[in-house]
């Protein structure tokens, strides 16, 4: 059964959502804030947290530096903060979606799956692709460049894969956010912007100067066609 863990300091919102979620078939974790959250992620391996941001005790965004790059767990992110800038923050730190407070239960449960749907718990299909250097496993959803294991955040794993099977192509932003989050996202364009950096980050040799993923300016992005790439 897969897991959830919810972060939250206001009891009213731990016990709705993580009632919602029992009806829909999860099982779930709570936390008053995220050093109870820390360690019920070490101790029970959740498949997602659902993370809000303003807390006592170490709060989201500490939370996530807390966890840190090596784990992988998808999040989302609570806040009741509405700038712009604080989503990003959070998007940089590596979640992967974010919910606005007030929210409706159905929206949290469209996301949770959409989320889920990109994690590696996900379905597994037999199939790897590849590109030049860059090799993505679709069964073990892992990501190799030159041989070296690149940890990816499902976001991230969902973007390089949409590249890797159409090489060449341009895609907007409006068409990544809808790869990346489905039908339930919000039309941040600086979101993709985000995700697009920390994927530079991980899988570029120099991310300044990009072997991989182009910046199309004023059309997007696209991953540069290598003659020696193919699906199998």
């Amino acid at each position: 059964m897969t897991t959830i863990l919810v972060i939250d300091d206001v009891s009213n919102i731990r016990t709705l959502v993580a009632s919602y979620l029992e009806g829909e078939g999860y099982h779930v974790l709570t936390a008053a804030n995220g050093r109870e959250g820390l360690e019920i992620v070490r101790q029970a391996s959740p498949d997602l947290i659902i993370l809000d941001i303003m807390m006592p005790e170490l709060g989201g965004f500490e939370f996530m530096q807390a966890l840190g790059e090596e784990n992988a767990t998808p999040v989302i992110m609570l806040t009741a903060r509405i700038g712009e800038s604080d989503k990003v923050r959070g998007l940089e730190l590596g979640a992967d979606d974010y919910v606005t407070k007030p929210f409706s239960m159905r929206e949290l449960a469209a996301r949770v799956k959409a989320v889920l749907r990109r994690s590696p718990h996900a379905k597994r299909v037999n199939n790897l692709v590849q590109l030049g250097d860059i090799i993505l496993d679709k069964t073990a959803r892992s990501v190799t460049v030159a041989g070296e294991s690149k940890d990816l955040t499902p976001s991230e794993f969902s973007l390089l894969q949409t590249f890797l099977l159409e090489p060449g192509r341009v895609f907007s932003r409006l068409e990544l956010l809808e790869r990346v989050q489905g039908n339930a996202y919000e039309g941040y364009e600086r979101t993709i912007d985000v995700h697009i950096r920390n994927l530079r980050a991980k899988i570029e040799p120099d991310p300044r100067h990009p072997r991989y993923i182009e910046t199309v300016y004023g059309a997007g992005y696209r991953l540069k066609p290598a003659d020696d790439s193919h699906s199998v």
